[in-house]
């Protein structure tokens, strides 16, 4: 009997219980999504990536840590079954054929109810892309639809190349502060033109839902203070895969050589005779600041800002911060990476000559949906940061500036 072609329809998920099984790829890429259309995102799974583990200690799904177990798509509106158990997807298959549970399956999708299209967006266009049972599914010839329907719509014209041009060897790409919309067009294009991404968690996670099937994620998330991927094995993984002949894209959050390790990768490359492109991504030492209304600099009331890393504290024999120096300087300071050692610094501010009350903000997850400011000063932002629960990754802007909105007096 012919097979009907899919029936395209939106769904709106918000405030409704999704749950995806198993915590991997599939789920890396497809949560951002989820999580972005309001879902109340239940995963099940006895693993997870380092990545979809950052989601669930951030509160944006609950993780039930066990394998399927009949029952769990109760009360579901949709479901996403993507576990490495063939014996588990066909259980939940059919209790979801049974609760009436729209299902997308990774590993069967002629068994699914739902598919998952090719989406892509472009000024508040969604564009979504099902191949039909009659021209075969092709998940490339699907992704190749959606790139050259966004790509019209983003300069005019809905007119795209028949064939890509690729990539040889790696690109190093800065994805930017967190926002999908603020990588560069260079970027974004090197990036549907991968064969593999290699991806940081702080990168623009919600691109990596727009990557065709045949794509491999490699997750190298480095979470704050949990576990992380060696940037030995990075190297090793970028070399790996471009010596097959792969185009592969280091997706990196804000710019490759502002405290990114950029250069660390590039001298690898270039050790192992592999060419690499470094495209520059907007570093977030200046974009989430002003993206939470704070100018680095203003006429009459900053002439230079700096940029450090907080890492490790003041009195770390590993620093190589003159902090006596720059509490010294007048100006704006931005701290990257230092949410946790923040009160010590601090404090060393102040001893060499700061004010105590010299404002303070602290913006978390800037640019995303997520973005929230805190405000405080030298003198209270340790038990501020402890009373808010700042967590990273926070910029810290510290200085005049803090206090300049639009409402302010100009100079």
């Amino acid at each position: 009997m012919a097979e009907h072609p899919a029936y395209p329809v939106g769904l709106r998920l918000s405030g409704r219980r999704v749950v995806v099984l198993g915590g991997g790829q599939v789920a890396q890429r497809r949560l951002p999504a989820l999580i972005a259309a309001g879902a109340d995102v239940v995963l099940v799974s006895p693993e997870a990536t380092p990545s979809v583990e950052a989601m669930a200690d951030a509160g944006e799904i609950t993780w039930h840590r066990r394998p399927y177990a009949e029952g769990d798509l109760a009360e579901a509106w949709y479901a996403l079954i993507a576990t490495s158990d063939p014996e588990a997807n066909e259980l939940a298959s059919a209790e979801a054929e049974r609760h009436r549970v729209w299902c997308v399956r990774s590993d069967d999708a002629d068994r699914a109810t739902a598919w998952t299209p090719a989406t892509g967006h472009s000024e508040g266009v969604t564009v979504a892309v099902l191949t039909t049972r009659a021209r075969g599914r092709d998940p490339r010839h699907t992704a190749a639809i959606r790139d050259a329907v966004v790509e019209g719509l983003r300069d005019g014209t809905l007119v795209a190349p028949h064939h890509r041009t690729r990539t040889p060897g790696v690109a190093l790409v800065g994805g930017g502060p967190g926002d999908p919309d603020l990588i560069t067009v260079r970027g974004r294009r090197l990036l549907a033109e991968a064969d593999v991404v290699i991806a940081d968690r702080l990168g623009p996670r919600d691109l990596l839902a727009e990557l065709p099937p045949h794509v491999e994620v490699i997750d190298a998330a480095k979470i704050p203070y949990g576990r992380y991927m060696a940037q030995e094995a990075i190297n090793n993984a970028l070399i790996e895969h471009a010596q097959q002949g792969k185009s592969v894209v280091r997706l990196k959050g804000g710019d490759p050589y502002v405290f990114g390790r950029g250069m660390e990768e590039l001298q690898a490359l270039a050790e192992a005779g592999i060419p690499c492109t470094v495209v520059p991504g907007i570093s977030s030492s200046i974009s989430v600041p002003g993206a939470a209304g704070i100018p680095v600099t203003h006429r009459g009331v900053a002439h230079e800002f700096t940029v450090v890393s907080g890492h490790v504290a003041p009195d770390d024999e590993r620093s190589l911060v003159d902090w006596p120096a720059l509490a010294r300087l007048t100006g704006t300071l931005v701290i990257l990476m230092g949410v946790d050692k923040i009160g010590k610094i601090a404090e060393t501010l102040v001893a060499h000559g700061r004010s105590p009350e010299t404002p303070v903000a602290l913006v978390q997850e800037g640019t995303t949906a997520a973005q929230r400011r805190v405000d405080a000063t030298l003198a209270t932002v340790a038990e501020t940061v402890r009373a808010e629960d700042v967590r990273p990754p926070a910029v810290i802007v510290v200085g005049a500036v803090v206090n300049v909105g639009p409402d302010a007096a100009r100079a």
